[in-house]
C-alpha cells in the first residue's frame, strides 16, 4: 500500500501509529500471540491444536462452557440490569443510535452480584493467563444487547487500535471475552472475525476529536479501518460467523478485526463481554494526545489481578 509524509507529528517511539498519516497504513505485529511457551509434561487448559489455532487465527470459540442452567441464571440477571438501565441518567449505558434501546451497559463485572462473579469464573481465566502468561485484570466489560428486529450493527474494527490510541494501553497483551447468552445464528448479527487480522496492525485516518467517546460508542467513525485495507485482509483470509449455542464462549486476541451485522430477524442476540489486560500492561497516556477516556470506558484505578474462583450461579442467583 503506498504510503506518504505524516499529516501530523508521529512518535517514533510509537510500534503502533494510528489516526496520524494522510493515507491508511498496514504495520506489522511486533507482539507475541501466545505469551506462553509451553513445555513438555505442562498441564494445559487448552489443546495443542486450540492454542496452534488461536495463533494462527486469533481467535477460539469454545462451545457449551455454561450449562443451561447456568445461561438461565445469566440471562435473568441482564434483564434486571437492562431494566434498571432503562430508567436512564447513567453514563455507563449506551442507546441505540436513533432510539433510547439500551445498546450496551458498560462496568458489568461491577453489577450486583453474579456478574463480578462471571469475570473471576475460573474456566475463563485459567485460559486468559495462560495465552498472556500473566495475571490478569478487568480492563472493560459490558453487556451487549442486539434485539430482534431493530439491533444496530458494530462495525469493522480492532479494539487495540482504539485502546493504544484512546486509552493507552501499550502493548498487544490483551484477550476480549465473549459469552452467548443467546443462539448466534447466522442471520442475527453473531459476532464477524477475519481470521489471521490479528498480526496486521492497520493505522487509521483521521485525527480523532475530543471527548469522540461521546458518539463512538453509539456509532464509531474515527479508527475505522479504510475498505482498501478491510478488503486485503479478507482476501488473504476470509471471514468466519460466531455461530454457536447460548453458554458458547468466544475468546479473541485485541487485534483481530471484528464487527457484526445489523439484526433484523426475531431472534435477539446479546452478550457479557469482558476485556482482560496483563496486570504488565496497564495503560499510559493515551497515544493519540487526548485526555483519557472515563473509567468506565478503561480502567485506570483497580487493576488488581483477579483472583479465579468457582462460581456456583445457581446459589448466588439464590435458586
Amino acid at each position: 500500500m503506498a504510503t506518504s509524509s505524516p499529516a501530523i507529528a508521529v512518535d517514533t517511539h510509537d510500534d503502533y501509529p494510528s489516526r496520524v498519516f494522510d493515507t491508511p497504513q498496514l504495520l506489522p505485529r511486533r507482539d507475541p500471540v501466545l505469551y506462553s511457551e509451553p513445555a513438555a509434561g505442562d498441564q494445559l487448559p487448552l489443546s495443542a491444536q486450540q492454542l496452534d489455532s488461536y495463533e494462527r487465527e486469533g481467535f477460539l470459540l469454545l462451545e457449551n462452557l455454561f450449562d443451561e442452567q447456568e445461561v438461565a441464571v445469566l440471562r435473568n440477571e441482564l434483564e434486571y440490569q437492562k431494566e434498571e438501565a432503562a430508567k436512564g441518567g447513567s453514563a455507563k449505558v449506551i442507546t441505540e443510535p436513533g432510539s433510547n434501546a439500551v445498546r450496551s451497559i458498560f462496568e458489568a463485572h461491577t453489577l450486583g452480584r453474579i456478574f463480578p462473579a462471571v469475570a473471576s469464573d475460573q474456566r475463563i481465566l485459567s485460559i486468559v493467563e495462560y495465552l498472556l502468561a500473566s495475571q490478569v485484570y478487568v480492563h472493560q466489560s459490558r453487556v451487549n444487547l442486539k434485539p430482534g428486529f431493530r439491533g444496530k450493527e458494530f462495525y469493522w474494527h480492532s479494539d487495540f487500535e482504539t485502546w493504544h490510541v484512546e486509552d493507552g494501553m501499550p502493548r498487544m497483551r490483551a484477550i476480549s471475552c465473549s459469552i452467548s447468552l443467546t443462539d448466534n445464528y447466522q442471520q442475527n448479527g453473531p459476532l464477524l472475525l477475519i481470521p489471521g487480522s490479528h498480526k496486521t496492525f492497520v493505522s487509521c485516518v483521521g485525527k480523532t476529536p475530543s471527548k469522540h467517546y461521546e458518539q463512538s460508542l453509539r456509532k464509531q467513525e474515527y479508527g475505522v479501518p479504510d475498505d482498501e485495507s478491510l478488503k486485503k485482509l479478507v482476501d488473504d483470509s476470509k471471514i468466519v460467523a460466531a455461530t454457536g449455542k447460548a453458554g458458547s464462549v468466544v475468546l479473541f486476541e485485541c487485534n483481530v478485526m471484528h464487527g457484526s451485522n445489523s439484526n433484523i430477524t426475531p431472534y435477539p442476540r446479546s452478550n457479557i463481554f469482558t476485556v482482560y489486560n496483563s496486570v504488565e500492561n496497564v495503560l499510559q497516556d493515551p497515544f493519540g494526545g487526548l485526555e483519557p477516556r472515563p473509567e468506565h470506558i478503561a480502567n485506570r484505578t483497580d487493576c488488581n489481578a483477579l483472583q479465579k474462583r468457582f462460581v456456583d450461579y445457581r446459589a448466588l442467583a439464590g435458586c
